[in-house]
C-alpha cells in the first residue's frame, strides 16, 4: 500500500511538473515581444556564431543584443567566433502573404531573431579567442564542404543541392538526414565500447555525458538533438542508478525540459515528429520486440509512419505509403553503415572516397524511388480540429491498445481523402505567388490552373509557394494548364508543375512560340501531353471558357490570352498581361456585360485597365496579382483610382483570395496572415 503511494505521488509531481511546462509554454507564446533593435539601427557589434553559403551570398548569424542574420554578397572572410561590426539595412525577415504556407518570419521569431540585415560593409573587430569556436570551426573545415560530413557530423543540410533534399522529403526518408535519437544512441554506444576495458560503468557514464554535451554545443540546440541527449542522461541514469523510475514518467520530465529551455520548440516539426514518435516507441515496446531483427524493423517503421500521419498531413497535405518499405533499406544502411563511417572519415580522411561512394547511393537509390509514383497520395487540408481527432484517436490507440480504434482512425484518414471527391463547391482562388500570376479554378470536379507564376530561382516559388498550395486544396492533378502568355512570371514554373503534377492537357496563347514556350513543349512531348494554341473556347461540362484574344501582334503581352467565364451566374474575366490596346480590341469585337470578378490585367500596371474599358465592364470586384514592394511600382495610381468603383483586392496585402460559389452564393475568402 506504501509503496502504491509513492508511486501515485510521484506520478502526481511528474505530471504536475509537465502541467506547469504547458503552461510557462503558453504564457511564452503569447508574451508581445519587442526587439531591441528598430528599422533605423543601421550599425552593430557581434560575434560571429554560424557561417553559410546560400545561392551565391554568404549569411551569418551573429550574435550582439539579440541575434541577427546578416546577408552579403562579399566572399567570406571570417571563421566562426570573430567580432565583426556590421553596417546595412535592418529589415523584416521577408514571408509569403499566406497564411496556409510555411512563415519564415514567423520561424525565424521562434529562433528569436527579429531582424535581418543586408551588409553594405562588414569590419574585423577582434579575431575569435573562444576555444569553443575554435574546435567547430576546425571540424567545418576539415569537413571541406563535404555535404553528407556537414549533414550527419554538423546537422548542416545547407551544402545539400535542394533537388536532393526534396527527393528525401518525397520518399519519406528526411528523417534519417538529421541528426536525432538514433544518432545519438548509436554514437554513445560506439563510445561505450571504446570505453568499456578501461573505465567501470559509472565513469564511462559521466564520459559519455560530457561528450554528448559538447556534441550538443557543437551542433546546435535542434529539438531531435535535444530529446536525444536527455533520453540517454535521463534513461541511462535511472537504470544505472536503480531510481526505479517509469519510463513514461521519465519520458515526461525530458519533454518538460524541453519546454523549458524553448517553449518555441512545440512549433517545430522536428519536434513534433520527435516526441510523438518516441511516445508512441515508448507504449508499444512490449509488442514491437520479435526474434526476426527485419520484422522488429518493420513494426518499428510502420508505427512511426502511423503516428506521424496527421504532423505529416498538417504540414505538407502527402503521404508516401511506401516509405515504411524503404525505411527497411535506409535506417539499417544510415544507421549501421553510413552515419558510422561519418565518424571514421572524419579521423581518417584517406578513406573519404569510400565515403563519398556509399552515399552516393542514398541519392541514386531515392532518385530511382521517386519515380515510383504509386502510395504517392495529397489529402486536402481541413480545420484543426480534425487533426486533433487524428491525435486523440491515436492517442487512445496507444494507452489501450484497442484496434476499434485503430480503425476509427483509418476510417477518419479515408473519409479525409475523399473530400475533394465529394466536395461540389466551385471555387475561384488567385494564388499569391508575388509579382507574377497564377489562379486556381475547380468546376464540374475539374481544376484548370491558369499561370504559375515565375519569381524566384531554381524552382524556388513552385517548390515553396505553388506546390504547398496546391496541395492544400487537395489538388492531385490539373485537367487543364492555360498559360496566358509566354512571359517568364506567368509560365516560369510550368515546366517544374508539368514534372510534379499529371497534367492532361496544355493550352497556349496566340501567336509563335518563344524559348520558354519552345523549352515546355519539349517536355510536353517527351510525357505525351496534349497541347493546344490560340483556341476560342474551351468546354467542361456545362461551363465554358471564352478566349477574347485570338488577334496575332508582335508584342507578348498584347497576345495574352483573355479569358471569359460564368460560373453559376457569376462572371469572370482574366487578363493576362493584355494592355490597352487588346482592352480597345475586345471592346470592339464583343458586347460585355458587367463582371462580378475581374483578374486584373498586367499586375496593374498604367499599360493596362484603361477608363474606358473598366467603365465598360464595370467590375463589382477587382484582384491584383502583384508582389510586396515590388520595383515596378505596381500597382499603379492611375490604375487605382481608374477601378476605385470596385472592391479591391491584392495578393501582395491579401494573401491568395478565393471565391467561393455554393447555391449560388458567392463567398470571398482572403488567406493573409
Amino acid at each position: 500500500m506504501l509503496r502504491f503511494r509513492k508511486l501515485l505521488l510521484c506520478d502526481f509531481l511528474y505530471y504536475g511538473f509537465f502541467s506547469l511546462a504547458i503552461l510557462f509554454t503558453i504564457f511564452q507564446i503569447h508574451i508581445q515581444r519587442t526587439s531591441y533593435y528598430s528599422f533605423k539601427t543601421k550599425e552593430v557589434v557581434g560575434t560571429i556564431t554560424s557561417i553559410q553559403e546560400k545561392e551565391g551570398r554568404i549569411i551569418y548569424q551573429i550574435k550582439a543584443e539579440e541575434l541577427l542574420l546578416v546577408y552579403t554578397n562579399q566572399p567570406n572572410s571570417f571563421v566562426l567566433g570573430d567580432v565583426v561590426k556590421v553596417y546595412g539595412d535592418f529589415q523584416k525577415p521577408e514571408s509569403y502573404t499566406d497564411k496556409n504556407l510555411w512563415n519564415y518570419e514567423e520561424y525565424l521569431l521562434h529562433k528569436k531573431i527579429y531582424f535581418t540585415v543586408q551588409a553594405k560593409s562588414i569590419m574585423p573587430v577582434k579575431h575569435n579567442r573562444n576555444i569553443y569556436y575554435r574546435m567547430k570551426q576546425a571540424v567545418i573545415n576539415r569537413i571541406h564542404k563535404n555535404p553528407y560530413l556537414s549533414t550527419f557530423i554538423l546537422g548542416d543540410k545547407s551544402f545539400l543541392s535542394s533537388r536532393v533534399i526534396r527527393s528525401y522529403q518525397e520518399n519519406g526518408i528526411s528523417h534519417l538526414f538529421a541528426i536525432s535519437g538514433m544518432h545519438i544512441s548509436l554514437l554513445a554506444s560506439l563510445l561505450e565500447k571504446l570505453l568499456k576495458k578501461r573505465f567501470n560503468e559509472y565513469k564511462r557514464y559521466s564520459i559519455i555525458i560530457l561528450f554528448l554535451l559538447f556534441y550538443l554545443c557543437l551542433v546546435g540546440f535542434s529539438p531531435s538533438i535535444v530529446r536525444g541527449v536527455s533520453f540517454y542522461i535521463v534513461f541511462q541514469g535511472n537504470r544505472l542508478y536503480y531510481f526505479y523510475i517509469k519510463k513514461e514518467n521519465l519520458f515526461l520530465f525530458v519533454l518538460s525540459i524541453s519546454l523549458f529551455l524553448n517553449p518555441f520548440y512545440v512549433y517545430d516539426v522536428g519536434f513534433q515528429y520527435s516526441y510523438f514518435i518516441s511516445y508512441a516507441l515508448l507504449k508499444m515496446s512490449s509488442v514491437l520486440n520479435s526474434q526476426s531483427k527485419w520484422m522488429s524493423l518493420l513494426k518499428v517503421s510502420s508505427l512511426s509512419f502511423l503516428v506521424s500521419i496527421p504532423i505529416t498531413l498538417k504540414n505538407y497535405n502527402q503521404l508516401n505509403f511506401f516509405s515504411v518499405i524503404y525505411n527497411l533499406f535506409y535506417v539499417p544502411y544510415v544507421s549501421y553503415i553510413v552515419f558510422p563511417l561519418s565518424l571514421i572519415t572524419i579521423l581518417f580522411p584517406p578513406i573519404e572516397f569510400l565515403y563519398n561512394f556509399l552515399t552516393s547511393i542514398l541519392e541514386i537509390t531515392s532518385f530511382l524511388l521517386l519515380k515510383n509514383e504509386f502510395g504517392k497520395l495529397i489529402w486536402k487540408q481541413v480545420p484543426n480540429y480534425v487533426y486533433g481527432f487524428y491525435f486523440v484517436l491515436l492517442l487512445f490507440y496507444l494507452s489501450f491498445k484497442n484496434k476499434k480504434l485503430l480503425f476509427g482512425f483509418f476510417l477518419l484518414l479515408f473519409v479525409h481523402f475523399l473530400i475533394p471527391y465529394f466536395n461540389h463547391t466551385e471555387y475561384v482562388k488567385v494564388l499569391n505567388v508575388g509579382q507574377g500570376d497564377s489562379t486556381l479554378i475547380h468546376i464540374s470536379q475539374k481544376t484548370i490552373l491558369i499561370d504559375t507564376g515565375g519569381k524566384g530561382k531554381n524552382g524556388t516559388l513552385f517548390y515553396n509557394v505553388l506546390n504547398p498550395l496546391l496541395k492544400k486544396e487537395g489538388v492531385s492533378h490539373i485537367n487543364y494548364l492555360v498559360l496566358s502568355h509566354g512571359d517568364f512570371d506567368h509560365m516560369g514554373e510550368a515546366i517544374n508543375l508539368v514534372n510534379n503534377f499529371k497534367v492532361e492537357k496544355v493550352i497556349f496563347n496566340c501567336g509563335s512560340y518563344n524559348d520558354l514556350e519552345k523549352e515546355l513543349i519539349k517536355v510536353l512531348d517527351k510525357k505525351k501531353i496534349k497541347y493546344y494554341s490560340c483556341i476560342k473556347e474551351l468546354n467542361i461540362d456545362k461551363n465554358k471558357l471564352y478566349f477574347l484574344q485570338t488577334k496575332e501582334y508582335d508584342n507578348e503581352n498584347d497576345n495574352s490570352n483573355v479569358i471569359y467565364t460564368e460560373l453559376d451566374g457569376y462572371k469572370f474575366m482574366f487578363m493576362g498581361d493584355a494592355s490597352t490596346t487588346t482592352e480597345k480590341e475586345i471592346l470592339n469585337n464583343y458586347n460585355l456585360p458587367d463582371i462580378d470578378i475581374l483578374k486584373v490585367g498586367h499586375h496593374g500596371s498604367r499599360t493596362s485597365s484603361g477608363k474606358e474599358f473598366i467603365n465598360e465592364i464595370n467590375p463589382k470586384y477587382s484582384i491584383i496579382s502583384v508582389g510586396k514592394n515590388n520595383r515596378y511600382g505596381h500597382p499603379n495610381k492611375e490604375v487605382l483610382e481608374n477601378l476605385e468603383n470596385s472592391k479591391i483586392y491584392r495578393t501582395d496585402q491579401d494573401g491568395s483570395i478565393m471565391f467561393k460559389i455554393k447555391n449560388n452564393k458567392l463567398r470571398i475568402e482572403t488567406c493573409s496572415p
